[in-house]
């Protein structure tokens, strides 16, 4: 089970700002000592000041501040942007998570730059270390847009571990054809997989001589992706909400 330990450790208030508002620590110096910020209740610009974030009442412009020592939140990543911190060519994921403090925040692992859907961003460093291990074998499930429809003998081949080329064959994974979904000449397919492979998805439809035109990732462990979020848009989420 995966547990939550108690945040205990105090902080310098600069960092304790810097850590919940969408603001650099320059300028939260700044917010200090323009005595914009109070503790319990008292004016503090000591940039310094020590306190328990557990305990302590922190307000700025009268606002009271929340600590979060983990944040949680999924983005509908649209097709066009890179799964990463910063890149000179394209917008990044992290270029959609607008007003709010994206410090530390990652994505946990990645979709390409042509893949939509459900992408999980956050700072909590063992969670997504455990989400990717190979050994977790966690469920990711895919929509799928291919130009051919599958023979029953191709899908079985997916469902029983199909060779993509790399050292061992793909893990077993579940396919099903979405018929409802079909539009335009290409044939909907839902894939769930328990790897991430490199273009592992794309690689296996190739295997058996069907090419996705479109990939949309509509789950992730227990995440599944809200039909009101629009692309490009976020929501703040829960650890529960991920591990179900």
């Amino acid at each position: 089970m995966y547990a939550i330990i108690s945040f205990m450790k105090k902080l310098r208030l600069d960092k304790y700002l810097s850590d919940v508002l969408p603001y650099s620590r320059a300028e939260v110096k700044k917010i200090i000592t323009k005595e914009s910020v109070t503790v319990n209740g008292v004016i503090e610009t000591d940039c310094g000041y020590k306190l328990d974030p557990s305990t302590d009442k922190i307000l700025c412009d009268g606002e009271e501040t929340v600590y979060e020592p983990f944040r949680y939140y999924v983005l509908n990543k649209p097709a066009g942007c890179v799964t990463a911190l910063s890149d000179d060519r394209f917008p990044t994921v992290m270029d959609y998570l607008k007003d709010i403090n994206t410090k530390d925040l990652s994505p946990v692992g990645r979709l390409d730059k042509d893949t939509e859907g459900l992408l999980l961003i956050t700072n909590d460093g063992k969670l997504s270390h455990d989400l990717l291990s190979p050994k977790k074998h966690v469920k990711k499930t895919y929509l799928a847009l291919v130009d051919r429809i599958l023979s029953a003998k191709e899908e079985e081949m997916i469902e029983t571990g199909i060779d993509i080329g790399d050292d061992k064959p793909c893990l077993p994974a579940v396919i099903e054809h979405l018929p409802s979904l079909d539009k335009d000449g290409l044939f909907a397919y839902s894939l769930t997989i328990t790897e991430g492979r490199y273009h592992q998805v794309k690689r296996m439809f190739e295997a058996v001589g069907s090419n996705v035109k479109k990939l949309t990732r509509t789950s992730f462990a227990a995440l599944t992706l809200d039909d009101s979020l629009e692309k490009g848009s976020f929501k703040k989420i829960s650890l529960n909400d991920i591990l179900g």
